[in-house]
């Protein structure tokens, strides 16, 4: 038996809250500990936190490198084995705007691999910032709810933060894959003039080798119902949109395997070849714009 921690009400204790105990308990610091077991500081956290899945592999390394006791060391690793197959434990993201998006940034930072899709809006990483003030604008406005946004100002951070994350999409080594419903086209969240500006940004980040672009055309038949937007953060978390912000399933690899399963799915209903059906949405709001100039 150990005196290893437990729940006061009885429930068993996440893998990442019982190491971050034992560390304390043994009065290392997260630096000290990453150091000793070959991780980083903010691995370690992201672990002790839950953000990060706990890895059978990374649960034991740490284990062993806090001198726990044999018994409680296999006892974490086969919690975390456990967790792996699990439902998964949903979480809201951050409730305002702004620390919404530097929620999102610090869960896609590790992710060499981000998948997104979007049935109703451009997804937010290729948007313009016209196009995010519109966005989240309507959140503030339309939900009326103080802990999304209750001013003008947490809108301009939030679209601020949010062009801060797009500038992922220039880092090289990483893959990013989006599939918008031609629909996320025709739904129009700003004027012409914008619209036309999202558009034209649309095909810039389709020419970079890092990133695919693909669109559901309108006639196109579904596999799945095209509920709500999602993004795939490599293979340990996915985020869901809400109404009123996101909801995030912290590593459980059933939940992501159905959920890469549906994006797979979607994506061989997309087209690659985009520019046919970015003109057709271009030349509408070139006479819409032509339309209100007279």
């Amino acid at each position: 038996m150990t005196d290893s921690p437990t729940f006061t009400n009885g429930g068993e204790e996440p893998v990442g809250v019982t190491l971050a105990r034992w560390r304390k308990r043994r009065k290392i610091s997260g630096q000290a500990l990453g150091e000793r077991v070959g991780m980083s500081q903010a691995k370690i956290s992201r672990l002790e936190t839950g953000v990060s899945a706990p890895d059978p592999h990374d649960i034991r390394v740490i284990a062993e490198g806090l001198e726990l006791p044999a018994d409680e060391v296999d006892r974490l690793v086969a919690l975390a084995e456990r967790s792996g197959d699990q439902l998964s434990d949903w979480h809201s993201t951050e409730p305002n705007l702004a620390g919404q998006q530097q929620f999102v940034r610090h869960l896609e930072a590790p992710a060499r691999e981000v998948r997104v899709f979007q049935p109703a809006v451009v997804a937010g990483l290729l948007q313009t910032s016209q196009y995010a003030r519109a966005i989240l604008s309507a959140y503030r406005t339309e939900l009326g709810d103080d802990q999304i946004a209750d001013s003008a100002l947490a809108v301009s951070e939030a679209v601020a933060a949010r062009m801060q994350r797009s500038q992922v999409l220039d880092d090289p080594d990483r893959r990013f894959t989006f599939v918008l419903t031609e629909s996320s086209l025709s739904n129009q969240m700003c004027p012409p003039a914008e619209m036309l500006a999202q558009i034209a940004r649309i095909r810039e980040v389709a020419r970079q080798p890092n990133v695919s672009i693909r669109i559901v055309p309108e006639a196109a038949t579904w596999p799945f119902p095209p509920l709500h937007g999602f993004e795939l953060m490599g293979d340990r978390h996915v985020m869901v949109d809400l109404m009123n912000g996101s909801i995030v399933s912290r590593g459980s690899r059933r939940t992501i395997r159905q959920y890469e399963r549906v994006f797979e799915a979607i994506e061989l209903i997309a087209v690659s070849e985009i520019d046919a059906i970015l003109d057709k949405h271009q030349k509408n709001y070139v006479e819409l714009l032509a339309a209100a100039s007279v």
